[in-house]
């Protein structure tokens, strides 16, 4: 089954009961049973609901998994994940992770005992050095965010697989449309599928795969124990816009490439970051390893006041800490998303105040040309 046909008749597709040809909202908490432990194959919502269930089952299929899970949101997919590891282990993760992440690791997770160190995924001697003794994983963004650094998945894979290590993925920017870091090697595959998955700004999500029941069942005991599962309503509005990612990655992916040609004709930009552009570093590995170059584009236009000034003469760019909608979004990562890092952190990573992220909708792309250039030299 190719791509865009797995999208809307992969996993579980319509109801055998009435013929309805979408999943029904299972809104229900609990579940009668036939007799003392003899369930259906549902007893409470939060260990397992029919409409979580289909959205799971459709994720682990995209993904080329062995199981799916569903999240109230990417963190605390995240969270889950990171929680099936021991006081004491150690973690390796790409040093321009997500700020949200970067957070929670360094501010919240540390408090159980979970040790981490924060390198450069994208040169595999570096993550290699940074093994020790009590490391038991490696956390890999690709591309990163909000740098678009690229991590040569089957180099990392084959490393970890020599370690004894788990990598984990987050594949939010690429989605299982263009990339499929199982396929590479990798045990778990993460994403925040209130962005691409969702891509229409209503819904708050994470989505966790793993590629064995070893891992399939200490993520559903953390989540089970913990409860952070998402509701019914919110995974049928996943599965609704999960129909339509591939022809919306495909429109974006063609109104990215001819905005990133628009930026490369501005004086005003300094520095572009996107994987499709030949001199962006890893772009024959991201090739290599992935069917499509996404949405985002990170571009430097000098300073902070200069990046100010573009938020706030836009209009068709909505300014928002998001991205993978159909309205194309902007932001100053520095100050939104990224605040949470240190300044001097940030500043060692290259995420200067004057480094605006941009997520590509729908829209015409002259609208967008035409907008961003007014408000560049508003």
């Amino acid at each position: 089954m190719r791509k865009k046909t797995q999208l809307i008749h992969g996993g579980i597709t319509g109801d055998e009961k009435t013929g309805a040809v979408s999943v029904p909202i299972y809104q229900v908490s609990t579940y009668e049973q036939d007799g003392v432990g003899k369930h259906r194959g549902y007893e409470y919502s939060r260990t397992g609901n029919p409409t979580r269930f289909a959205l799971e089952e459709l994720i682990k299929e995209l993904e080329g998994g062995h199981r799916g899970f569903a999240f109230g949101s990417g963190m605390a997919a995240i969270t889950a994940v990171l929680m099936t590891f021991d006081k004491g282990d150690h973690v390796i993760f790409t040093d321009d992770v997500y700020g949200g992440t970067y957070r929670m690791v360094s501010k919240v997770i540390n408090r159980f005992g979970l040790e981490a160190s924060f390198v450069d995924t994208s040169d595999v001697d570096t993550v290699e050095a940074a093994v020790q003794a009590n490391t038991k994983a490696i956390y890999v963004e690709t591309p990163t965010n909000p740098l678009l650094k690229i991590t040569d998945l089957k180099r990392v894979s084959e490393l970890a697989r020599a370690k004894g290590l788990t990598l984990i993925v987050d594949n939010t920017f690429s989605t299982p449309y263009w990339q499929n870091p199982i396929d590479l090697g990798a045990d778990i595959v993460l994403h925040s599928a209130t962005k691409y998955l969702g891509g229409h700004s209503d819904v708050v999500a994470g989505l966790v795969v793993v590629n064995s029941e070893e891992l399939a069942e200490a993520v559903h005991f953390v989540l089970n124990s913990t409860g952070g599962i998402l509701g019914p309503q919110d995974s049928w509005l996943l599965m609704r816009g999960i129909k339509t990612l591939g022809i919306r990655m495909e429109e974006i992916e063609a109104n990215t490439k001819e905005f990133v040609s628009f930026l490369e004709g501005l004086p005003e930009v300094t520095k572009i970051y996107y994987p499709g552009l030949s001199s962006h570093k890893g772009s024959d590995i991201h090739h290599a390893q992935a069917r499509g170059n996404g949405g985002m584009i990170s571009f430097d236009v000098g300073s902070g006041e200069k990046a100010d000034k573009v938020l706030r003469n836009v209009r068709y760019f909505t300014l928002a800490e998001s991205l993978g909608a159909v309205e194309s979004l902007i932001s100053v990562p520095a100050m939104m998303t990224h605040a949470s890092i240190p300044e001097d952190r940030r500043a060692e990573l290259g995420i200067t105040d004057g480094l605006i992220r941009v997520s590509i909708g729908l829209e015409d792309i002259e609208d967008l040309k035409e907008d961003f250039l007014a408000a560049l030299r508003a």
